[in-house]
């Protein structure tokens, strides 16, 4: 990072609001190009580290982990995610189901689950380390100018940051979009996620699972054994909002009990190992993605249900397409905060994720019910991409992120 001149303000090619997994990827991926990167976070590092505090585990698409390994990141990452080489989707107790085995595509998996505190961890780690990235934790923006040729913040140390352009990844209430007036299209679902992690008698052999139950999907995800050896699957169960605060506030055993009664007894006993988490659940999608100077990128721009488990794999990709845009801008000797050049990096995500984010909607309202003639439909649906080995082969690699126009770090080459 350049000394601070003459008049008191540091100078850095970006300022990143927001220190998690988004906003850390996108600088790492950035100060590794040769950028100078400041990181603003309010949240201490040591709480976003703390397993106790939050027991989510993330779905790494393919292509996720290419970029994870294109910034550095993964082979430090790779022992604690754990491979996902069948995903089974089911309709409650419907003979018809849908089956992806990673095998019909070669022998890369379909993805990994890695619990978020170790991802956590991984990405601080190598954010201290990459020259050029400036971590500032906890810290938070006391005020704010976006002029036309620049970006100009103060912190609440007193800090003084000028800066080319402000990459907004502070999450879906971002108060950076709020602040440039953007408007989001919203609205909340009658459903509660409920997270926790499931310990089980016999190995998930890598295989994920996800049911449709009347209140919502059900996923059993698949996670590396503790280190006592204890097989484990993270849980994410959707349920109606109403009936969610009577089941976070069972005992241990009774919510063992409902748990091991959704689960079912394919993997043997199961029971709930540590805590459990509660999140409501909803979509937001920016009606624009980019203001003078500003850029939102991940949940800041975009918000889904988690029924395709791919809420962070569409932040990953932004990152991967506005680290691409910012890096050849620079490299040309240009202006990286330029309207142009932030809207190329709108025209490419935005699409993407209003496709992902309306099929996400779709499939919500269609298995979140009971409705016999609904039922059917979508029965039939699943057993036809099932019996179509292209169709199924599509969507596999869907799943996988490596269909469309993609970056070059989703493609595993190099910025």
């Amino acid at each position: 990072m350049d000394k601070p001149d003459s008049s008191g303000w540091r100078q850095t090619d970006a300022l990143i609001v927001g220190g998690g997994m988004i906003g850390l990827s996108l600088a790492i991926a950035l100060a590794r190009a040769g950028l100078s990167i400041t990181v603003v976070d309010r949240a201490d590092p040591a709480a976003m580290t703390d397993s106790a505090g939050d027991g989510r585990t993330s779905a790494i698409a393919h292509a996720s982990a290419r970029v994870f390994d294109g910034i550095g990141v993964w082979q430090a990452l790779a022992p604690l995610a754990c491979p996902i080489d069948d995903i089974r989707v089911s309709d409650g107790d419907s003979l018809m189901f849908l089956h992806y085995d990673h095998r019909e595509l070669g022998d890369d998996p379909l993805g990994h689950i890695v619990e978020n505190h170790h991802l956590r961890t991984v990405l601080l780690d190598t954010a201290r380390t990459t020259s050029g990235l400036d971590l500032k934790a906890p810290a938070s923006v006391e005020s704010l100018v976006r002029d036309t040729d620049y970006v100009a913040a103060t912190l609440d140390d007193g800090t003084r940051l000028r800066a080319n352009v402000l990459l907004a990844c502070d999450g879906r209430h971002s108060p950076i979009r709020q602040q440039a007036g953007i408007a989001v299209a919203k609205w909340r679902y009658d459903q509660t996620a409920i997270v926790c992690c499931a310990r089980h008698e016999r190995p998930h052999r890598h295989i994920a699972h996800e049911r449709f139950l009347p209140a919502g999907p059900f996923a059993i995800l698949p996670m590396c054994d503790d280190d006592a050896g204890n097989h484990r699957s993270s849980i994410v169960w959707t349920e109606r909002a109403a009936r969610a605060p009577a089941l976070l506030a069972l005992d241990a055993a009774a919510f063992s009990a409902e748990l091991e009664r959704r689960f079912g007894d394919f993997l043997g006993t199961v029971s709930l190992a540590g805590g459990r988490w509660s999140y409501p659940l909803s979509l937001t999608h920016a009606v624009r993605y980019t203001d003078r100077r500003l850029a939102l990128v991940g949940d800041a721009a975009h918000a889904i249900h988690p029924i395709a488990g791919q809420g962070l794999n569409m932040g990953i990709r932004d990152v991967a397409a506005l680290a691409e845009v910012l890096v050849e801008t620079r490299r040309l000797g240009l202006d990286i905060g330029t309207t142009d050049v932030l809207a190329r990096y709108e025209r490419w995500r935005r699409a993407d994720n209003t496709l992902l984010a309306v099929v996400t909607d779709l499939l919500t309202r269609l298995f979140s019910n009971d409705v016999a003639p609904v039922r059917l439909a979508r029965d039939s649906g699943l057993a036809m991409v099932n019996a179509a080995p292209p169709l199924r082969r599509f969507f596999m690699r869907h799943a996988m992120g490596t269909v469309g126009e993609l970056p070059r770090l989703l493609r595993g080459e190099a910025l």
